[in-house]
């Protein structure tokens, strides 16, 4: 095994200078990036342990109504949190939708956003094409097996697909990420976080080198009646989605005044069904416009050969999760 070091970071400034050592890595809880470090993926020559920073565990309302949670926040901290559950269900539950009680016990707000891709060709050394883990190499799931793969935004060299039921919600709710790195502080809109793979997957952030996520920002709730995150998996628990929707309504009767839909498992980073949303804005939510929707968001939708049912499916969770939202819960899908 390769020697590793340790540094624990007393301060954001600190752990920013630290970072910048050459192979140095943060820490926080570590539920994904140790599983790299077991099976050889991740090689850090220094890990630098954030979780003793002060004020990044708590969650805080901003003067415009919204909300800031802190990085370190947990997991399941966040999703059991008073304000969260009453002003922002659809994170709630897309955060208790997420992995194993354990785990969210563990896990951090800043760590879900930085997962890394579940894609088994990723996950294992033995094979030798995976343009993420090796830049250059190829990618082993063109041809092989491609079930859990991307339908949106893939490129000839990476068809893998962002894993987080977090993300996708933080993606609905046009969250903002706050950083702070070597060149100072600042904010990224959601939306601009997670890159597509182009002809560069191994990176798979908007982060510049030495950047901390410091927390996540919310905007005033908008959504806290109408709202529903749907993840479809292969077994009831501990699986990650084949595909995932988070769906938020603003009603006003039969009306949808906004709706905000974004699909989790079906690209390199959550997909905002934008054509879907403008279908229903501003209309009634009947059934042959929402299943339209569906359709129309599901138009563009590049499937591998092991995965064409994800375009069908992700259409029916889109009608399941929009009427769930709208608290409709007969007849659907």
């Amino acid at each position: 095994m390769d020697a590793i070091s340790y540094e624990r970071a007393g301060d954001v400034a600190g752990a920013v200078r630290a970072v910048q050592q050459p192979g140095a890595m943060f820490i926080g809880g570590g539920t994904n990036l140790l599983d790299l470090m077991k099976g050889g993926v991740a090689r850090p020559m220094r890990l630098i342990d954030i979780t003793h920073i002060s004020g990044l565990d708590t969650v805080t309302t901003l003067p415009n109504g919204g909300l800031r949670i802190g990085a370190l926040v947990r997991n399941s901290d966040a999703a059991n949190h008073s304000l969260v559950r009453e002003q922002y269900p659809l994170l709630s539950q897309a955060l208790l939708a997420g992995a194993s009680p354990q785990l969210r016990n563990m896990a951090t707000v800043g760590g879900n956003l930085m997962q890394r891709t579940r894609c088994g060709y990723f996950y294992d050394t033995a094979f030798t094409q995976c343009n993420k883990r090796m830049p250059g190499s190829g990618c082993a799931a063109l041809e092989g097996h491609n079930r859990m793969q991307a339908i949106f935004g893939a490129s000839p060299q990476c068809i893998a697909v962002n894993p987080s039921d977090m993300s996708v919600a933080l993606a609905a709710l046009d969250a903002v990420v706050r950083v702070t790195g070597p060149a100072g502080e600042r904010t990224i809109p959601f939306a601009e976080f997670h890159r597509l793979p182009g002809d560069r997957p191994d990176v798979d952030t908007s982060l510049q080198p030495g950047e901390l996520i410091t927390a996540v920002d919310l905007p005033p709730p908008l959504f806290s009646a109408n709202s529903h995150y749907l993840k479809v998996r292969d077994r009831a628990s501990y699986a990650f989605a084949l595909v995932s929707v988070a769906a938020a309504l603003q009603m006003d009767g039969n009306h949808v005044r906004v709706a905000r839909i974004a699909l989790g498992c079906v690209a390199h980073k959550p997909w905002r069904a934008s054509t879907a949303e403008q279908m229903l804005n501003g209309q009634p939510l009947t059934q042959t416009r929402l299943h339209n929707a569906a359709a129309a968001a599901l138009r563009d939708a590049r499937p591998q050969r092991d995965n064409r049912f994800k375009v069908q499916l992700a259409q029916r969770a889109i009608v399941r999760a929009v009427n769930q939202a709208a608290g409709r819960t007969g007849g659907v899908a």
